[in-house]
């Protein structure tokens, strides 16, 4: 079993897209006892904002409120702080206005935060905070289909979902811990509570569809288009597909999710949306206004945390570089980078500080990994830089773990795949001849990717706009995504669309 700092993983051999999921988690946790050189370069404000969007502050005697703030600063933490922007604070202040007016508590406050992070999220605490990333504002096309996530969390709120949920999770708590106790680990314990989470996912279930159906409603009265809803949620499912390593795997049966299937949503949306007439002709998309709201809106990595590029892993301030193999897909977190690959293949990568220069084949065998095999340690160096390598095994997994040197930090790779897999001495041969220093030159050039708003000529099509993207090797498939285009879709004169570049 590798084990960091007393973390086990618990690994269930599963060839999926969850077990891909679970061991990305066990991943994440491996490390969690350092602080690592990457979560170190990048320290967001993690207070709460003082200048609310909406209102000048929420109900302080609320202890609704009181809960919301208690979990505001940590929401702000793991999302990569607030992003600031005067130009699209605004933009989302407008929107979230319109629809206080028509929410199910008008006199409800509202604080709502832009979340520094390229994720596709929105979510809602109780007392009135609401979120949305950068990534989500990015995918959305127009201010209705803002509107309509906004809305859909305003309704948690006002439905005081945020409540009954900790009141039910409490209750869950307290039944597995009877259970346990008296049960310990027998079937009927082991069924009593897989029963209990079968509850609670239901109830979650029921909630987000609750909070569907008043999401809409409040989007027709506000004066948005009410198919805004089921639109985004395409848009979402697509976005979806399009980062996920394998596009064909079925997430259906992953039945213990807090969201109900897309299609079902979907599906409910359009069904509530043609109480107020059919679909375009009612209500405005406040496209115009949106699209000057968003233009230079950071897409992607924030600088601090470095940039992906295709295959390739970034860090300016770091001054560091290194490749995945084709067909992995990179997740770039502020504390580390992970990776997924074919055949349920992992990695990580991250870094901790060595003031004190210790010699890199005492560190690797230094006791944070357990199932380490101490005839496979050795010394190497890997352009130019001073590292060492070494094998690990756990249950069904192997691992190759890589450590190298430059200056006072210890930078680290991981690499998981399932035993007998020819692809961990592939993969972890690619990380370790791609790694090297950047230049001052290849510093100096990087420049974090934005959203662009761009007029087409008489001249464009969807090909040469698409052509105008950087940062991915997908550039059509991404340029239809973010401007929600079909296969058949074409491009107009005069007409607007999102493109990313520098």
């Amino acid at each position: 079993m590798i084990q960091w700092n007393d973390q086990r993983l618990d690994r269930d051999g599963k060839r999926s897209a969850l077990g891909r999921a679970a061991l990305l988690t066990g991943l994440a946790l491996l490390l969690s006892g350092c602080q690592s050189a990457l979560e170190q370069s990048y320290e967001p404000t993690v207070s709460p904002s003082s200048n609310p969007q909406i209102v000048s502050e929420v109900q302080k005697n609320d202890p609704r409120a009181q809960l919301g703030a208690r979990e505001h600063p940590r929401i702000v933490a793991s999302y990569g702080g607030e992003y600031r922007d005067a130009r699209t604070e605004r933009l989302v202040a407008r929107i979230t206005g319109a629809l206080t007016a028509v929410s199910e508590n008008p006199s409800q406050s509202y604080r709502i935060t832009i979340l520094n992070s390229p994720a596709i999220n929105a979510f809602a605490l109780p007392g009135g905070y609401l979120y949305v990333t950068r990534g989500l504002l990015a995918l959305a096309n127009d201010a209705a289909e803002v509107a309509a996530v906004l809305s859909h969390e305003m309704a948690h709120v006002t439905a005081n979902h945020g409540i009954e949920r900790q009141k039910k999770e409490e209750a869950e708590v307290i039944a597995s811990r009877v259970v346990a106790e008296v049960l310990s680990s027998n079937i009927a314990g082991k069924q009593a509570l897989a029963r209990g989470k079968l509850r609670l996912a239901a109830f979650s279930r029921n909630q987000e569809l609750q909070a569907d159906v008043i999401g809409v409603r409040m989007l027709g009265e506000a004066g948005y288009d009410p198919y805004a809803a089921a639109r985004f949620l395409d848009s979402m499912a697509a976005y979806a597909r399009f980062t996920a390593v394998d596009p064909e795997s079925d997430q259906s049966l992953d039945f213990l999710s807090s969201h109900p299937n897309a299609p079902q949503r979907v599906e409910l949306a359009r069904r509530h949306a043609r109480a107020f007439g059919q679909q375009g002709s009612v209500g405005e998309t406040g496209r115009a206004y949106y699209l000057a709201g968003i233009d230079g809106l950071l897409y992607g990595d924030s600088p601090q945390e470095g940039y992906v590029r295709g295959q390739t892993f970034l860090h300016g301030k770091l001054g560091i570089r290194f490749d995945v193999p084709a067909g992995f897909q990179i997740d770039n977190k502020a504390d580390a980078v992970l990776a997924t690959g074919p055949g349920d293949v992992a990695i990580r990568f991250d870094g901790v500080a060595d003031s004190q220069g210790q010699n890199l084949v005492n560190y690797i065998s230094s006791g944070w990994v357990t199932g380490l095999k101490p005839d496979t340690i050795r010394a190497m160096t890997i352009n130019g830089l001073e590292a060492a390598t070494a094998k690990a095994a756990a249950d069904r997994w192997e691992f190759d773990v890589t450590v190298i040197r430059i200056d006072k930090q210890i930078y680290r790779f991981l690499t998981a795949v399932p035993q007998g897999s020819p692809a961990l001495i592939t993969t972890s041969d690619v990380l370790k001849s791609s790694f090297r220093r950047l230049s001052e030159a290849e510093v100096a050039s990087l420049k974090p990717l934005r959203i662009r708003v761009v007029t087409a000529s008489s001249s464009d099509t969807i090909a040469t706009l698409a052509a105008r993207m950087m940062g991915t090797d997908r550039k059509l498939d991404l340029f239809r995504l973010i401007n929600a285009l079909s296969a058949t879709s074409s491009v107009r004169p005069g007409e607007k669309f999102k493109i990313i570049t520098e």
